[in-house]
């Protein structure tokens, strides 16, 4: 496994739409096993593709003992709203309120090509929608309000 970078906030690829990954190979099994030992390092929740400079779509959550992977994941359902405060890996000592849906179900790939859905609620559903927003070149503070900078 090798740590990754997580690029910040101005890297022109965190604006890119991440493309669709199309072969399920060892080497996308090597990506995914890099993106969660960097986002363990990272302390973070949840790590897109495009976040390390992959433009494909892929992307992790670790939420407590929870660690999934979703390639070409699409929300197809949502229910609920939630506000909640969010902050990005991507965007150091930034944060703010974001409403997000309380509860998703997302359909994906695994890491060897096979199609599930999951169902996913309150914290995960938050993660995923911010990680989904990511794969499509967008920030959480582009929908944020009350943004605010720690010192």
């Amino acid at each position: 496994m090798a740590l990754r970078n997580i690029f910040l906030q101005n890297e022109p690829s965190l604006r890119k739409i991440c493309k669709d990954v199309t072969s399920f190979d060892i080497m996308l099994g090597q990506l995914f096993d890099d993106m969660h030992e960097t986002l363990a390092l990272a302390c973070g929740v949840g790590l897109a593709g495009n976040q390390i400079g992959i433009l494909r779509n892929i992307c992790i959550l670790h939420d407590g003992s929870t660690r999934l992977e979703f390639v070409n994941p699409k929300i197809i359902r949502m229910e609920g709203e939630a506000i909640d405060t969010e902050s990005c890996l991507s965007c150091p000592g930034e944060y703010g309120k974001v409403k997000r849906p309380q509860m998703v179900e997302v359909a994906a790939f695994d890491r060897n090509g096979k199609p599930f859905s999951l169902v996913l609620k309150d914290l995960d559903a938050r993660i995923i929608c911010h990680e989904t927003d990511h794969l499509q070149g967008r920030l959480f503070k582009d929908i944020a309000f009350d943004l605010q900078k720690v010192s």
